[in-house]
């Protein structure tokens, strides 16, 4: 392996004082409700709103600010998302009336959740898809109450009028104008304007992340999200022009997101590098993604793909490319990643906008242990079980003495009474 291009260290933040300054705002959200909100929108946003919920005139309005062609395309990628999360329902099922041994019937049933907050962040752009990709799986799920919320424009009192219709054209039960701690710890532990969710899901900023950290427990939550990634293994094969655009669309979402190229051929890392100095030349977003670039942007000489796979593997990427002569020969052995994109045709890009799979992934290695947000990120798996009296009676005196050799006494009570009946 050769290092060609290579990132700098992240700085360590200082994550006591970040741990600090979001429990002291839970706390007080938690203590003052409202008021806290109030205050808290306020100071970060610029916000004077005194209620939180958008009206369905609100709704409206932004309705209004939409060109035809923008309603259509949202319903077009919703409808690709909604038919994704429908086939995903599909492959998972309830069990009914499984016999480990006469008379002994266990099962389990898929439950959605009673409700969910869907959390669409603001940041340096209206990031209206992601509400199409959080709303639309958890209302296929079933969730009967699913709230969106988002942060204010800076400086106003309204939502960003593309979010705001997409949250709608999704399904959202509630629309609130609310963001980063405040909105969490609201959706959390509840105040007076605001009822409590069972499960928040969605990507924000460091303090929306630890905020979530800090929640769970009260309320389930999908991951816990970092700065946004993308690993692409590719070799000679491949155009320079096509991966430099697919680096630069992942870098100009942040400073602190990262480009990753993986090759086999060194003259192809040379072109690489090239075509994304040519490209950042004219690039309308090249203040953030230069920064990206160069601060975390990396590409790597891997003697094999072998060697690339075991890097991958070891990564972890939110969004992996493989763009190879054969891309199958290595798709068997890639098992961390976020979502996988296969082949020169299937851009990265497709996947955040419309294709149909979900955008809301795992970082900072998550991949290693969990996928992204889907259909079953709303459900619950509950089990049950049935038995006869003479199974009952069967299985007594085993869970009797495995209760005795815990010393669980009551426990073995309970067992051994079902066989004096």
């Amino acid at each position: 392996m050769k290092i060609i291009k290579q990132a700098k260290p992240r700085n360590k933040e200082d994550d006591r004082r970040l741990r600090s300054d979001v429990s002291d705002m839970i706390d007080r959200i938690v203590s003052l409700g409202d008021e806290a909100l109030i205050e808290y929108s306020t100071l970060f946003d610029g916000c004077s709103r005194r209620r939180f919920r958008v009206s369905r005139e609100e709704i409206d309005e932004a309705y209004a600010q939409m060109s035809d062609q923008d309603i259509e395309d949202l319903r077009e990628a919703k409808a690709n998302i909604e038919a994704f999360a429908k086939a995903q329902l599909d492959s998972i099922g309830q069990v009914r009336d499984f016999s480990p041994r006469p008379g002994i019937f266990l099962g389990h049933r898929i439950i959605p959740v009673s409700s969910c907050c869907c959390y669409v962040p603001g940041g340096s752009y209206p990031l209206f898809s992601t509400a199409l990709m959080l709303i639309t799986p958890a209302k296929a799920a079933g969730v009967k109450r699913v709230v969106a919320t988002a942060p204010v424009v800076h400086g106003t009192d309204s939502i960003h009028y593309k979010t705001l219709v997409a949250m709608d054209i999704a399904g959202a039960d509630e629309i609130y104008a609310l963001g980063g701690v405040q909105a969490v710890a609201a959706f959390s532990y509840g105040t007076d304007q605001i009822r409590p969710v069972d499960v928040i899901v969605g990507p924000g900023n460091r303090y929306v992340a630890e905020a979530k950290r800090q929640c769970y427990g009260q309320v389930g939550i999908d991951f816990i999200a970092g700065p946004s990634e993308v690993l692409i293994i590719a070799d000679g094969a491949a155009d320079p022009k096509i991966i430099s655009a697919d680096l630069l669309a992942q870098c100009e979402h942040d400073p602190n997101a990262k480009g990753y190229l993986i090759t086999t051929d060194a003259s192809f890392a040379e072109k690489v590098l090239a075509q994304v100095e040519e490209d950042l030349a004219t690039l309308e977003t090249a203040d953030i993604a230069r920064r990206s670039w160069e601060d975390f942007g990396e590409v790597v000489l891997v003697d094999d793909l072998d060697e690339a796979v075991r890097i991958c593997n070891d990564a972890a990427p939110e969004h992996l490319e493989v763009n190879i002569s054969d891309p199958d020969s290595i798709i068997d052995d890639l098992v961390n990643y976020g979502s996988l994109f296969i082949g020169e045709n299937t851009a990265e890009v497709f996947g955040d906008y419309a294709s149909g799979t979900n955008h809301t992934l795992p970082t900072v290695r998550a991949a290693r242990y969990t996928g992204g947000v889907w259909a079953g990120t709303f459900l619950k798996t509950c089990t049950d079980q049935r038995m006869t009296p003479e199974a009952s009676a069967d299985i007594a005196p085993l869970v009797s003495r495995m209760a005795r050799g815990e010393g669980l006494m009551a426990h073995a009570l309970a067992a051994e009474r079902r066989t004096r009946k």
